[in-house]
């Protein structure tokens, strides 16, 4: 099958996440193409896709939103998958809900949306960024489970794999 997976990040967090799932489909026998949401300009030859995006401030980057927004008459017409990275540390979980997951996933017919934890390097981080990253008391560190998300792709797998007759 062919699967594209698409993520939008900021400082590569999430964009690793994607490459263990790109990696675990391709392991498991798909064919896969990984590239960033603003590089898909239509979903032509692609039977399935795992759109994902780095949370900030509670909401998905705008090239991932931008990308359900412009294809989402597409994505339905196709198993898909969503996740989401944000901070792992943070004492109020809600602002790594995002927001407009509910609606993207009813509107795209999702198959299901995974949060995984995130990576944080303040010393990569602008300005406003670091202030929002303190004010959320956010710890510093790799916190992604890669196996976690390993597993979850090979759900994925499993869940396209062709029925046995």
């Amino acid at each position: 099958m062919r699967i594209l997976v698409t993520i939008a990040s900021r400082h590569g967090g999430t964009w690793g996440i994607g490459e263990v799932v790109a990696q675990t489909l391709r392991e498991r026998g798909h064919d896969v193409t990984m590239t960033p949401p603003d590089d898909v300009t239509d979903l032509e030859g692609v039977d399935a896709v795992v759109l994902g995006s780095a949370v900030y401030v509670a909401h998905w980057m705008p090239a991932a939103r931008d990308l359900a927004d412009r294809l989402a008459d597409e994505l339905a017409t196709r198993p898909v998958w969503l996740l989401s990275s944000g901070l792992a540390t943070q004492p109020a979980a809600s602002a790594n809900s995002p927001h407009e997951i509910r609606a993207l996933a009813e509107r795209v017919g999702a198959r299901g949306h995974r949060s995984f934890h995130g990576r944080l390097d303040r010393s990569v981080l602008s300005f406003a960024e670091r202030a929002t990253i303190s004010a959320a008391r956010a710890r510093e560190g790799d916190h992604r489970d890669m196996a976690a998300v390993a597993r979850w792709a090979g759900e994925i797998a499993d869940a396209l794999a062709p029925a046995h007759v």
